[in-house]
């Protein structure tokens, strides 16, 4: 059986989502929902709604977190204490239902897997919570700070000196991607069974996954991999080096023979390469500063374009170290026009096309809603749908 692909349809078209979502991690899983083509129906309070809308007030008079994570959804501000009817009758006419409550809560609300399921055989049901619905932290809070620090993140990030958060909330991201990927997993699974599934997501889950590396390492050599700034615990030379104008050049040799193409390419030290104190992956990590030293000798002398042209010429990784800003004006967004503008209540702001590209598909991105901007709506909606119990 052959099938077609309808230009300008996004394979998510007519997927109702129901999320009661704040934060990070849910409503990062729902907007790559919503970008695919779904109908994401945001549950928030009324009045403040989300409250990462007040995390702060640089975009617009909005949060940076909120317009990051919220285009392309309806808003619809419920008191699910007196309320919870207009959820139960949302989800009649849903396919996927999302939440982030405490542990508990969702039941309490009626809201729990097992009774929708019985209630909606077909719905799809996502819980995202801090460190699952077990065990002794099922009730801990669970920030991004707390999930990064429990899951040995920190441990491994930062300097020598001091150890470090990630700067981006590594748990809430990593969570959320496994949501919308076991979403659209049960979907497709939905496909075949009739059925719905419920999935079940952590950050601590999310995170020690993400942790593979560090866990691997230490289970099988006994010690953890030393925090080693943008250098590498286990590769060198990897990290920043600084030609001598002060051009900052992330450089990574990934084995041996860029190794030898690097001394004798870059550095123009051909000899180095079989130095006894550089001839292995495991030496040069042992003999770091010595190694940087060598290279930081020869950088002194070059400028940061002459550096790049010979890393360039003996085809050895490398990139630019950047800061936040000048990522906003980076050539590879602007050469393939990855900028768009998309409204808010504060005004339109920017924003970038999201990393999943369908040739002739373009995604939504619709304006981020105010607060219960999409209630009656929604409810008139309703009304017009036929009743499925």
């Amino acid at each position: 059986m052959s099938s077609v692909t309808i230009p300008g349809v996004l394979p998510l078209n007519g997927i109702v989502i129901v999320s009661c979502e704040q934060a990070v991690a849910a409503p990062f899983a729902t907007r790559q929902l919503a970008e695919l083509g779904a109908r994401v129906i945001k549950v928030e309070r009324p009045g403040e709604g989300d409250f990462a809308r007040r995390y702060d007030e640089t975009v617009a008079g909005q949060s940076s977190h909120f317009v990051w994570l919220n285009r392309s959804k309806e808003s619809i501000a419920l008191d699910l204490k007196s309320q919870a009817d207009v959820v139960h009758r949302l989800l009649e006419h849903a396919d996927v239902f999302v939440q982030n409550f405490a542990p508990g809560a969702a039941e309490r609300l009626g809201l729990g897997a097992d009774e929708l399921r019985e209630r909606h055989p077909r719905l799809i049901t996502c819980s995202i919570s801090g460190y699952g619905p077990t065990g002794p932290y099922r009730d801990a809070k669970a920030y991004d700070l707390l999930i990064q620090s429990e899951a040995g993140l920190v441990s491994v990030t930062g300097t020598p000196d001091e150890p470090a958060k990630a700067g981006i909330p590594a748990a809430d991201i990593g969570a959320g991607m496994y949501a919308f990927a076991g979403i659209l997993a049960a979907l497709y699974d939905r496909e075949r069974t009739g059925a719905g599934t419920h999935v079940e997501i952590s950050l601590f889950d999310a995170l020690v996954e993400w942790m593979g590396f560090p866990l691997h390492y230490t289970a099988g050599g006994g010690s953890a991999p030393r925090r080693s700034g943008t250098s590498h615990s286990a590769i060198a030379p990897y990290g920043t080096f600084a030609a001598g104008d002060g051009t900052e050049v992330v450089v990574g040799i990934q084995n041996e023979r860029e190794w030898v193409a690097f001394c004798g390419s870059v550095l123009e030290l051909p000899e180095l390469a079989a130095d006894p104190r550089f001839d292995s992956g495991s030496r040069r990590v042992a003999n770091r500063p010595a190694l940087h030293a060598e290279i930081d000798a020869v950088l002194a002398e070059l400028t940061g374009e002459q550096l790049t042209a010979r890393l360039t010429d003996a085809r050895i990784a490398h990139g630019r170290r950047r800061e936040v800003a000048d990522v906003l004006r980076h050539p590879q967004l602007a050469a393939r026009d990855r900028w768009r503008t998309v409204d808010s209540p504060g005004g339109p702001v920017r924003a970038l096309l999201p990393p999943i590209t369908l040739p002739d598909r373009p995604p939504r991105m619709d304006p981020i809603p105010a607060v219960g901007e999409h209630t009656e709506s929604i409810l008139a909606w309703l009304d017009t749908q036929p009743d499925r119990r």
